[in-house]
């Protein structure tokens, strides 16, 4: 009798999305915890990723990313979405101190008449706990903020997206004028489905 072994099958566009969400709101929890945009004490730690990462015990900063995140889903699953931006900015001035820029890219779909290996999940862990880390990581470098600060998120998405009226509004890109921005590439994620670029943009004033 010939042995047979079952080709573990590539995740699923509605398993990449949970995936993706997932990752965004641990990072968007550990960029506010690092750079206190929210006091320590608001945060609590949980085991992830195998490490342990911080996330709000804010009630209402919950109920915020987790409504944000609804509809990061639906536009995941259909495709929307081409990037998510964490704004920093000044409470007092609104002017931008950081952008954390996640580039979402849809892959190209797998030739179902090739034989493909689906890409392990513990090896998509490892490349969100390699992101999570250099964000820990970036805070020996970056400015420090000697001022108190709020956030935005945005969302930049393509023509044909579905938005909720009153929920989501054109806004401001918040951006970094260039003479005065520094930018740092970071690592990157990827499963069978999406591709996750990751990037910070700070105001560097000498």
């Amino acid at each position: 009798m010939s042995a047979k072994q079952a080709n573990r099958q590539a995740i699923t566009l509605k398993g990449s999305t949970a995936l993706v969400c997932e990752f965004f709101r641990y990072a968007v929890n550990t960029i506010l915890f690092q750079r206190e945009v929210y006091p320590s004490d608001d945060f609590h730690m949980v085991k992830k990723y195998g490490q342990t990462v911080l996330v709000t015990q804010d009630l209402a900063l919950e109920n915020y990313l987790q409504r944000i995140l609804l509809q990061v889903e639906k536009w995941l699953l259909t495709g929307s979405v081409t990037q998510l931006v964490l704004a920093i900015i000044s409470k007092d001035t609104r002017t931008p101190l950081e952008r954390w820029v996640f580039d979402i890219k849809l892959l190209p779909p797998q030739d179902e008449s090739k034989p493909t290996t689906a890409k392990p999940e513990a090896e998509i862990q490892s490349e969100i706990r390699a992101i999570l880390k250099q964000i820990i990581s970036m805070v020996t470098y970056l400015p420090v903020i000697h001022e108190p600060t709020v956030f935005n998120i945005l969302a930049y998405t393509n023509d044909s997206a579905d938005v909720p009226a009153g929920e989501w509004n054109d806004t401001d890109p918040l951006a970094i004028e260039a003479s005065k921005s520094q930018q740092v590439k970071m690592r990157n994620f990827s499963t069978d489905v999406h591709r996750i670029e990751a990037m910070v943009a700070y105001r560097y004033e000498e």
